[in-house]
């Protein structure tokens, strides 16, 4: 899908930090969370709520009330005469999400929708299906997070297995993963320099975290948590998690909680609503792609070759990517496939690092492909991610600087 007619004002996003499962976040209801991070965010920008005429709610694990999606956000955040949809594609919500909102600017429909995407993998729902025809009426039971990590009921195999059957096709070996990993652990310590200049750039911290009655802080949030040291040496010694593999709990990334949002609307507008209107943020282009069965990292290389495309640019265009990386394998093949090195994308890390929350997990991405792109005087910059399914979601986004 191309688009012409959808911006994102500069500064009119911002994401929380994500917190590995079970850690800070996990006994806050991510909608709420979410729409509490949004008033904040509000305040600090001079962004009315009812700038809004349209929400997009991005949201994969479910949670209490969550059944009443978008409009219930809308209202939490002071909203309360919008509503819009409400999407859970796995870890490609966050593309579709801004794909659905850039859609609706570009026919006419809305002027400025706002994107929330939230999640929380932590305490997620243990569900019962009622099967009256069961043996004795017994019904089925799943886990929603840790079941559907560990099954895929098409490709009959684990998100895991998916790696290892890309890296032994494509030949991918544990050291050239290793690799990945300890670069990329060392590009995220580019964003924690200066006091996390960077993060801060877009990061809602700090956050206090307070009991179930809302009235003691538990515990203030100042940054991600659960990123844990890498180094070359620990990397090498750590063995493969499956018998026989290449994958190893170094190189792939953790479950965690958070949210991120960001507002896509009319140029015009976005100048209206931008901390520097020199700063122009256009969406260009949105496509998905679907590898064969059980090759899920293969997925982002035609996401990516489709988006590109449709922006009428080749990778060589591209000054920034920023990739959503549940596996070191999924930065080998991409590299192998589009000709570019390791180095040469996810400045400032990426989900391999700091987790992964599934629905907010591409808004963050996006968002820190805007800043990279402004750091670096503007220019094209590529999202790309793969999701549940073997899919991936892909996005090509242009930044100029007046």
């Amino acid at each position: 899908m191309n688009f012409e007619k959808a911006y994102i004002p500069y500064d009119a996003y911002w994401s929380t930090p994500f917190c590995r499962w079970q850690g800070n976040f996990a006994h806050l209801h991510s909608m709420i969370f979410a729409a509490e991070t949004c008033k904040r965010a509000f305040l600090a920008r001079t962004i009315s709520p009812e700038t809004f005429d349209g929400i997009v709610l991005g949201i994969t694990i479910p949670q209490k009330n969550s059944f009443y999606g978008a409009p219930w956000i809308a209202g939490m955040i002071g909203a309360k005469g919008i509503t819009g949809p409400t999407i859970s594609q796995a870890c490609a919500t966050s593309a579709q999400c801004v794909s659905e909102a850039s859609g609706q600017i570009e026919l006419g429909g809305r002027e400025t929708v706002l994107v929330v995407t939230c999640d929380r993998t932590s305490n997620g729902p243990h569900i019962y299906y009622p099967n009256p025809l069961g043996v004795g009426g017994t019904g089925d039971k799943e886990d929603w997070v840790w079941d559907n990590f560990g099954y895929d009921p098409y490709a009959k195999n684990a998100m895991i297995d998916t790696a290892e059957n890309v890296a032994k096709e494509a030949g991918i070996s544990k050291e050239e993963q290793d690799e990945v990993a300890f670069i990329r652990s060392t590009q995220y310590q580019d964003a924690l320099k200066d006091n996390s200049a960077f993060l801060h750039r877009f990061m809602v911290v700090p956050i206090d975290v307070r009991d179930l009655f809302g009235r003691k802080v538990l515990a203030t949030v100042n940054g991600d948590e659960g990123v844990f040291p890498t180094t070359a040496d620990g990397l090498a010694r750590l063995r493969p998690v499956a018998e026989g593999g290449t994958v190893t709990f170094g190189t792939q990334t953790y479950p965690a909680d958070g949210n991120a949002s960001l507002v896509v609307t009319t140029r015009e507008k976005a100048q209206e609503l931008s901390r520097d209107p020199k700063v122009e943020i256009q969406i260009l282009s949105y496509e998905e792609s679907r590898a064969k069965r059980g090759f899920m990292a293969m997925a982002i290389v035609p996401a990516a070759q489709k988006a590109l495309s449709t922006a009428g640019i080749g990778i060589k265009d591209v000054k920034a990517i920023k990739t959503h990386t549940p596996f070191a394998v999924n930065d080998v093949y991409f590299c192998r496939e589009m000709g570019i090195k390791y180095e040469e994308m996810n400045n400032y890390g990426c989900s391999l690092v700091w987790g992964h929350p599934q629905g907010p997990t591409g808004a963050r991405l996006i968002i820190e492909l805007i800043e990279e792109l402004v750091i670096l005087g503007g220019g094209y910059g590529l999202f790309d991610g793969c999701a549940a399914g073997d899919t991936a979601a892909a996005i090509v986004l242009k930044v100029d600087i007046k």
